[in-house]
């Protein structure tokens, strides 16, 4: 049902963008990077999050963390995650699956800066083995998304900071 909630949306403003269904499991980024053949980072992470009484969704590039004060700051507030019967009632997709398209639920979304490291991403596409290649900018645009820096700044090596002095 979610991943035909997905095919329907993208088939209306998108029919260019072609979804992938893999036969490996794509729930979580490691799954998705080896099932597709990408870097963790080029998994397009969906977080279904509160902020006070609002719902919206985060995307982030799989491999980021958010960072709790960019978070409260671009979101005003602070963002708690939702529990996963929550997360499906609300966009109907399931954990493993949730992605910005096809959403049972009209929610806002933001795309993480932290996306545009990449030339393009894999969000999913409804289903736990299903994913879309897409660009950031091309997916932000279909979503009406707005662009935040939500996520932590990469960890530096201790190596390479002590090179830095």
């Amino acid at each position: 049902m979610s991943l035909e909630s997905v095919r329907a949306d993208l088939a209306a403003k998108a029919p260019d963008l072609v979804i992938t269904v893999t036969d490996k499991s794509s729930a979580t980024v490691a799954l998705a990077a080896e099932a597709l053949g990408v870097e963790p980072g080029q998994i397009a992470k969906t977080l279904s999050v509160r902020v006070g009484e609002r719902v919206v969704l985060v995307v982030t590039k799989g491999t980021a963390r958010l960072d709790n004060r960019k978070a409260r700051e671009a979101l005003g507030g602070k963002p708690r995650m939702l529990g996963a019967e929550e997360v499906e009632a609300l966009t109907g997709h399931p954990v493993g699956g949730v992605c910005p398209f096809g959403l049972a639920t009209p929610l806002p979304v933001y795309c993480d800066v932290s996306l545009q490291d990449y030339a393009e991403v894999w969000p999913a596409a409804g289903a736990t083995n299903s994913s879309v290649r897409v660009t950031p900018m091309r997916m932000a645009e279909l979503t009406g998304a707005i662009w935040v820096d939500v996520s932590q700044a990469p960890e530096v090596p201790d190596s390479a900071a002590g090179a830095a002095s």
